[in-house]
């Protein structure tokens, strides 16, 4: 092949992710996406965090008069490599995202879950998002199930992992009020009436 009809090919297949909003009506409006490993050979470097996707995307779009909101559901496998024993294993996924479009005079990304978009935009396309949420969905260890140990599984539970420096003889409330200017100003009144 040559890479002019590679090229169309890629461009093919980016255009599977195309939703034209302009001819939907005001309501609710459901698309579905089949995502496996063709979709990511079109990402650079994706093999080396992902070898191989088997999702369903169910993506619910509300149109209204000022904004669109997107409702992404992804279900499925992420075939990943442990980080432990370098074996490959099935990763469940089970995600919810939603992302606002709100319309405006010309478009940018606000943040990571609003978009403005132009009145006369014709279409949105959702690969780039649906591959975030993918890569989202990816725990920061990549443990197969055969190899975890309780450690691994107290990590899992606990989440987050708070850093606190030094120890502290102020309580919780006092901490709060000293942080608070509001707090300060009203107790400096206090203290000199």
């Amino acid at each position: 092949l040559s890479k002019f009809s590679v090229l169309i090919q890629k461009m093919k297949f980016i255009r599977k992710f195309d939703i034209d909003i302009i001819p939907l009506k005001e309501g609710k409006h459901n698309f579905t996406f089949e995502i496996d490993s063709e979709f990511l050979e079109h990402f650079e470097n994706s093999g080396d965090i992902v070898n191989d996707v088997d999702i369903k995307v169910e993506l619910e779009l509300d149109k209204r008069i000022n904004l669109i909101e997107a409702n992404f559901n992804l279900k499925g496998k992420v075939n990943l490599t442990c980080d432990r024993s370098l074996e490959d294993f099935d990763q469940p996924t089970d995600l919810s995202h939603k992302i606002l479009y709100k319309y405006g005079q010309e478009e940018a990304e606000i943040d990571d879950e609003i978009f403005f978009i132009t009145h006369d935009t014709q279409s949105i396309n959702v690969m780039q998002l649906i591959y975030e949420f993918i890569l989202l969905g990816i725990p920061a260890k990549k443990i197969h199930p055969d190899h975890l140990t309780e450690e691994d599984e107290d990590d899992e539970d606990e989440g987050w992992i708070v850093y606190e420096a030094g120890e502290s003889d102020l309580t919780e409330e006092q901490m709060k009020d000293d942080q608070n200017p509001f707090w300060k100003a009203l107790k400096n009144l206090k203290n000199n009436e």
